[in-house]
């Protein structure tokens, strides 16, 4: 996963990328909300429950999510060799929120 900037010494700045975040309301997608809601059993009201405290869970930035795995970890006595192997083998399955983009940076992606 490669961001942006970091090799110049700017920090990325991290926007806030879900709705319920910024003061709209999150509004998952219907379709996602109807097939949880037919897979699990549960009511229209639940499954969009479900689906929104899945994506807040993912939402996570990048550089939040490794600070707090390694404060966990760290918590429960691993040395940072091997939290950082398996922060790392973590990353490699989870889906970690992307960084805020701006139109230039966005620009950079498309064209080079």
């Amino acid at each position: 996963m490669g961001l942006v900037l970091p090799e110049s010494g700017q920090e990325l700045a991290f926007a806030e990328r879900w709705g319920h975040r910024l003061g709209m309301p999150f509004r998952p997608d219907p379709a996602i909300v109807a097939r949880v809601a037919a897979s699990a059993g549960l009511s229209t009201t639940e499954a969009a429950r479900v689906v929104e405290d899945v994506v807040s869970f993912h939402a996570e930035p990048l550089e939040d999510y490794v600070r707090r795995r390694h404060a966990e970890l760290k918590t429960y006595g691993a040395r940072n060799p091997e939290i950082f192997a398996r922060v790392a083998a973590e990353l490699e399955g989870r889906v970690v929120a992307a960084p805020g983009l701006s139109e230039r940076q966005l620009r950079r992606i498309v064209y080079g």
